[in-house]
């Protein structure tokens, strides 16, 4: 499996409803026809997803040492976050020194992404729910979005002629709750027509991963369906938490899962064969985006080095 070339260009004529999970001559061959017709490059986006940083495993200098990567082989304009930075907040024997310890690695770590903005999103283990109580200032979400320098659990900005909208998918049955889908309703309506829009949730919305280990949006149709009524926006939606890499095409917009930083979770490895820190069949790694002027969009997966 060649998983840097596993990119999809987004590009007309490409069919309703097909699921693509790389190798195919025609991509290569779509996103060459597009090269060639000049399109221009508005942003190029790191996504990074799953970190799950902690210490052990000299984890915290192999997420350094991938970061690194990124700035210098990449140069990307900013980076998206997909969530679960930390190891773990959320288990219930979790005490206030180990969700501390966590996010000061995180804070160590990230120190070298001064210069860059980063918008992140919340995972379903950043959150400290066995805090000592409700009013503690480290329980929930609201502590998560202090660490993360994050405007709200969810949120849009606008870089150059793409919209950008964070979801947290943390609610019951992993949905939007509904305060937040209303939100998203009125924020797909007040967009301009024709703007190129970027989603990003920590669970996937639609996919493959989700129908091999689960972990999807329990509300996907009714997502879906919203999607379906602003298809001259929405152009791509963006997720983790399955640490695995997949990208599929429904309605003409691409939802990618792109894998995780930490692989298996920093871990050796749940088969030999396929290579160290590898979940299934996905390699440790991170996505870069290309995002042109037209709307088109392509999402590659680039494996790390343990």
């Amino acid at each position: 499996m060649n998983i840097k070339r596993r990119s999809l260009l987004k590009a007309a004529g490409l069919a309703t409803g097909l699921v693509v999970t790389g190798g195919l001559p025609a991509l290569a061959l779509e996103k060459e026809k597009a090269e060639k017709k000049g399109k221009k490059l508005s942003l190029k986006v790191a996504h990074i997803t799953d970190v799950h940083i902690r210490k052990g495993e000299n984890a915290p200098e192999r997420f350094k040492k991938c970061l690194k990567e990124i700035i210098s082989k990449h140069k990307p304009d900013f980076f998206l976050n997909g969530g679960d930075s930390i190891n773990d907040a959320s288990y219930d024997n979790v005490v206030r020194e180990q969700v501390t310890e966590q996010w000061a690695i995180w804070d160590d770590c990230t120190a070298m992404l001064a210069a860059y903005e980063v918008h992140s999103c919340i995972g379903n283990h950043d959150t400290w729910w066995k805090a000592p109580s409700e009013t503690d200032e480290m329980y929930g979400k609201d502590y998560v979005v202090k660490r993360l320098k994050i405007p709200h659990r969810y949120y849009s900005f606008r870089k150059k002629n793409w919209h950008f909208i964070v979801l947290d998918g943390n609610n019951s049955k992993i949905s939007l709750d509904k305060e937040q889908f209303s939100w998203l309703e009125q924020e797909l309506e007040k967009i301009p027509a024709g703007t190129p829009t970027l989603l990003m949730s920590h669970y996937p919305i639609l996919g493959t991963t989700q129908v091999l280990v689960g972990g999807g949006h329990s509300d996907c149709k009714k997502l879906k369906d919203l999607f379906y009524k602003h298809r001259d926006k929405v152009k791509i939606c963006l997720s983790g938490h399955n640490h695995l890499s997949d990208h599929t095409l429904y309605n003409d917009v691409l939802y990618c899962c792109n894998g995780a930083m930490s692989g298996f979770w920093w871990g050796k490895g749940d088969a030999e064969s396929a290579g160290p820190g590898y979940y299934l069949e996905t390699p440790p790694g991170y996505a870069i985006l290309k995002m042109y002027d037209d709307g088109s969009v392509e999402n590659d997966y680039f494996p790390h080095t343990y």
